[in-house]
């Protein structure tokens, strides 16, 4: 039961710092209780330990916080997997001898399979090919994704892999390998998310969000049930006729009548809203067509729209591929049908240098930028949850993808980066 509770308030604490670092920097709330809190949290208090630190081991102690904590974020090891592995089976643990007897056969059915489908998801998102690109698999990933010329520009050479890297891959510093369409390097499973195991990486944020509700619906209930056994009036939602004194009092009777039940319950509850917010996200990306290492670069060229330094310019319809550092043919429906570029003086540059044709365009908003890989949002599924999935083969003519393609293309880039920032 200690376990569980300082777990339980050591998320909870998390949760409010994150709250109270988020709305801290919003301009609206500077004058509020939210910004002083921000600043004596995440400004004063730090600076005072830095300066005790200084003071009394002249910086070795935070030096040594600071590596410790970078290795367990940073670092390739298994330390978050156990404690993420740990944290369900032990909660399960606490949970399952106390509230299996009380359950009806469709309980036990259905919380069997959501017991179960999280370990598996983790095992293949943990364990699986994340999409890691070698010399043998090469070929395969270049004609995953045609170059947007916007993002990823053919001819790019890993300098550690020395390979060519396919568009819409990334070489990760953690795992010392490019991963093709690299979403992130995610420490709860110890791996990449990338092409191979996406699916699977959604599949089990999506299982552990409805094992955490599940759990805590379920354990509210048992909660309830063992409380209204003794004073009938009782409910969940309280009563007008309980005072909040006694509404609580009798709540913590009910948590403590079974405490692996009881804790359990309220840390699935204050966890359930984390896994859920960022399964949405995951989903929300998706359906713009992107990951969360192109949101992140996207960000970049806002800044440099935002500065006016960027520009862009039509790609050519019978442009020929170099076979040096393209494939000839892609999976992909269509191509590339601009050209993005930066410059450091904010100046066009000549129309004789770069990729495409025409004069140079001056932009200022992602709207006006085509996502090269948004498809719509069924087809975006279809391609992350279908690894291999040829588009070419669909029976979709041109004209409607081009329509189909340009009304998802306008806005959802935009959308991204106020979702990132």
């Amino acid at each position: 039961m200690g376990v569980i509770a300082q777990i339980a308030i050591g998320v909870l604490a998390i949760t409010l710092l994150t709250v109270i670092a988020f709305f801290g920097r919003v301009p609206a709330l500077r004058h509020t209780p939210i910004a002083w809190l921000h600043r004596v949290l995440m400004v004063h208090i730090p600076n005072g330990i830095l300066s005790l630190d200084q003071r009394f081991t002249s910086g070795r102690l935070t030096s040594s916080c600071f590596r410790f904590g970078n290795r367990i974020m940073y670092g390739r090891h298994p330390t978050v997997l156990i404690f993420f592995f740990l944290l369900l089976s032990v909660s399960e643990y606490l949970f399952m001898p106390g509230a299996w007897p009380r359950l009806s056969l469709f309980h036990k059915i259905a919380g069997s399979v959501s017991i179960v489908l999280p370990y598996w998801f983790l095992y293949l998102s943990a364990y699986g090919d994340p999409g890691i690109i070698t010399t043998a698999s090469h070929s395969k990933y270049m004609s995953q994704y045609p170059y947007d010329f916007s993002l990823f520009h053919p001819g790019q050479i890993c300098r550690t892999c020395q390979l060519i890297k396919p568009a819409r891959s990334k070489h990760c510093a953690v795992c010392n390998r490019c991963v093709a369409k690299m979403d992130h390097h995610c420490i709860f499973i110890n791996n990449c998310v990338g092409y191979g195991n996406h699916a699977h990486f959604i599949l089990l944020l999506f299982t552990t969000a409805v094992l955490i509700s599940y759990g805590a619906i379920l354990g509210l209930s048992l909660i309830s049930e063992t409380i209204h056994g003794r004073h009938p009036g009782w409910k969940l939602w309280k009563p007008r006729s309980f005072t909040w004194h006694d509404y609580l009092v009798l709540l913590t009777f009910g948590i403590q009548e079974d405490v692996g039940i009881g804790s359990v319950s309220m840390l699935a509850m204050m966890t359930s809203p984390l896994v859920w917010g960022l399964l949405g996200y995951q989903l929300y990306l998706i359906y713009c067509g992107t990951t969360t290492n192109e949101s992140m670069k996207w960000q970049d060229w806002k800044a440099e729209m935002d500065d006016g330094f960027a520009f862009k310019r039509a790609m050519a319809s019978d442009r020929v591929k170099d076979p040096r550092w393209e494939a000839q043919w892609t999976r992909w429906p269509v191509e590339s049908v601009q050209s993005l570029v930066r410059t450091e003086d904010g100046r066009p540059p000549p129309n004789n240098e770069g990729p495409g044709i025409g004069e140079w365009e001056r932009v200022w908003n992602l709207k006006d930028v085509e996502n090269l890989y948004d498809l719509g949002v069924w087809d975006n599924m279809v391609d992350v949850f279908v690894p291999g999935y040829s588009f070419r083969d669909a029976i979709v003519t041109d004209e409607e993808r081009g329509r189909r393609s340009k009304k998802s293309k306008e806005t959802r880039a935009s959308k991204v980066i106020d979702a990132v920032t």
